[in-house]
């Protein structure tokens, strides 16, 4: 479900209640984030930081991805479970080794 908000922040519907505000139609979904870290191997300066944000970060689900190349660690926030296979396959793509959680 698209949003009805315009770039200037008004109802594109037109929708308006009797005082002349726009009205807001929102649907509600409770989502439990999950906090997960791993440890990766391999990992040595900010082009790795880089490199494993976006090849985790682009993975459907993942909220976050914070990346401690000196501890050798990367902290992942899924919307709901981890998928720990694809977020493996996602680092190993980039050229590292997530070696299990941390």
């Amino acid at each position: 479900m698209g949003s009805c908000c315009t770039p200037d922040h008004s109802c594109s519907t037109g929708a308006e209640s009797a005082g002349g505000t726009a009205v807001a139609v929102a649907e509600t979904v409770t989502v439990t984030d999950t906090t997960t870290a791993y440890a990766v191997s391999g990992m040595t300066c900010g082009h790795c930081r880089i490199a494993i944000t976006g090849a985790v970060g682009a993975l459907p689900g993942v909220v976050s991805v914070d990346v401690d190349v000196a501890g050798g660690l990367v902290t992942v926030t899924t919307g709901g479970a981890p998928d720990d296979a694809a977020i493996a396959a996602a680092v190993d793509d980039a050229g590292y080794e997530l070696t299990g959680r941390a």
